[in-house]
């Protein structure tokens, strides 16, 4: 078995496992883009096959309201039946995919309803992130000393052209998913952990209200 990686490093040789990635469209973007079943989609993902009834529980909603919504997400591809957990009457449910990518080429952003559902997914992942990092600083004192050393919170600036910058997007999410390897080998270790990575990237105002880009001379 392949040993671990020292950081900055590639992962295994071994290529990872497929990822099943649901790439949005139109249509798919508008069943998703519901604060309560983008919930329910990342419980599913993170937690396991569960029932609405489960899920109800776990996030404060009727039970009514979440086997509406996983139907929903059914519809367009994002929960399927989970028949081997089933046990009487009670229908379970499972992520249908492993993750979503948002793809602007794929999707008429001058549309107001299109950029309106992006704007619900983007906002919705901005909440997740801030919620899942300031748990992290609240509980870190919790985890073992090598997790205190093994965690990262930085900030770097670049000067790019759009293209450039969509370069350093692809190469640093090419080495992120190498890692994903690993989920099977270290399935059973004990020092282990589900380790969450944050990749924002974006440009922005150097000056208020002066955007960081020439002005068209026309």
């Amino acid at each position: 078995m392949p040993s671990p990686a020292e950081p900055g490093t590639p992962g295994p040789s071994d290529p990872a496992p497929a990822h099943k990635v649901h790439r949005l469209d139109p249509r798919s973007l508008r069943g998703l883009a519901h604060p309560l079943r983008l919930r329910l989609f990342r419980k599913l993902r993170e937690g396991g096959p569960a029932t609405a009834s489960q899920l109800a529980q776990r996030l404060g909603e009727s039970s009514g309201a979440t086997s509406y919504h996983l139907r929903q997400l059914a519809a367009y591809g994002f929960a399927e039946d989970a028949p081997e957990h089933g046990k009487g009457r009670e229908r379970w449910w499972r992520a249908a995919t492993e993750g979503i990518r948002l793809e602007p080429d794929r999707l008429d952003l001058a549309d107001p309803v299109q950029r309106g559902a992006v704007d619900v997914l983007l906002y919705d992942l901005a909440d997740t992130h801030t919620e899942e990092v300031s748990t992290w600083l609240g509980t870190r004192h919790t985890w073992p000393d090598e997790w205190q050393e093994a965690y990262d919170m930085s900030d770097f600036t670049y000067r790019l052209t759009p293209a450039q910058a969509t370069d350093l997007r692809a190469r640093a999410q090419e080495l992120l998913e190498s890692y994903r390897a690993y989920d099977a080998e270290n399935a059973g270790a004990g020092e282990a952990a589900s380790y969450r990575v944050h990749l924002h990237a974006f440009p922005r105002e150097t000056s208020p209200g002066q955007p960081d880009f020439p002005k068209d001379p026309s």
